[in-house]
Formats: C-alpha cells, structure tokens, sequence
C-alpha cells in the first residue's frame, strides 16, 4: 500500500507536511512559559532550577543529572533539544514516559511540580548539558 498515493504532486505534499510542522511548533511553543516567566526574582534561574531538580528529579537522574541505579543521566547527547525538546520533558513531568532509552524501567508522572517549575528545571537541565559540551 503506498500511503503517498493521494498525493498526486510534491507540492500538496509539501503543503501538508508544512501545515503539521506548523501545528507542531505553534504546540510547542505556547505549551510552557518563557524562562524569564518561571523564575523567583530572588534566585537566578540556574538556581531555581537546581533546587527543584535536587528536590524532584535527583533521586532518580542523580547529582546534577549524572545518573543513578534508578534512572538515566540526563545530562548525555541523547537527551540534546534536537532529539528530545523541552516539551518533551514537560509531557515527562505530568505523563510518565515509558522506557525506551534505557534500561530502568517505566517513569511515572511527577506529582507536585507545576509548568512553571519544570520550566526552571529543564533551564538547569539545559545549562548542564552547554557546560558539558553537549550542544
């Protein structure tokens, strides 16, 4: 079966996929609050975003998101914005994500932090991954 058989020309094939890529993006990018929305006037986002990983995420990806026996490091190429974007860490936070990756299992959803505090988190993240070279 060819699933582009509808599809008598490149052009109404690029209008579709650019239309879904539109989709996507506008999805994205008013799913989660800018950075500069999320943060405490008192700390600096890194700060923030540290004590909320170390408070919900560190139990699991580890001292500054190195990894542990129960979960992956997240400070490793595989977790770069292009392969998996912040919202896909945000949809981690209040869904679970099944294992796919690695080897620890299933994660659950992360009761407690809200869209704003895994905002400051993936900002620590993020900051994390730059100094260690990965992007």
């Amino acid at each position: 079966m060819d699933i582009f058989a509808g599809f008598k020309s490149v052009t109404s094939f690029a209008l579709l996929a650019a239309s879904f890529a539109a989709f996507f993006v506008f999805t994205a990018a008013h799913y989660a609050p800018p950075v500069s929305a999320a943060m405490d006037m008192d700390k600096g986002p890194f700060a923030r975003g540290e004590t909320l990983y170390n408070a919900n995420c560190s139990g699991c990806h580890g001292v500054k998101g190195k990894g542990s026996a129960k979960g992956p490091p997240l400070v490793h190429p595989i977790y770069h914005p292009n392969h998996h974007a912040d919202l896909s860490f945000h949809w981690a936070v209040e869904r679970g994500v099944r294992a796919h990756h690695w080897r620890f299992g299933d994660m659950p959803e992360i009761k407690g932090p809200g869209k704003d505090d895994v905002t400051a988190i993936i900002y620590y993240i993020r900051a994390l991954q730059k100094e260690a070279g990965i992007y």
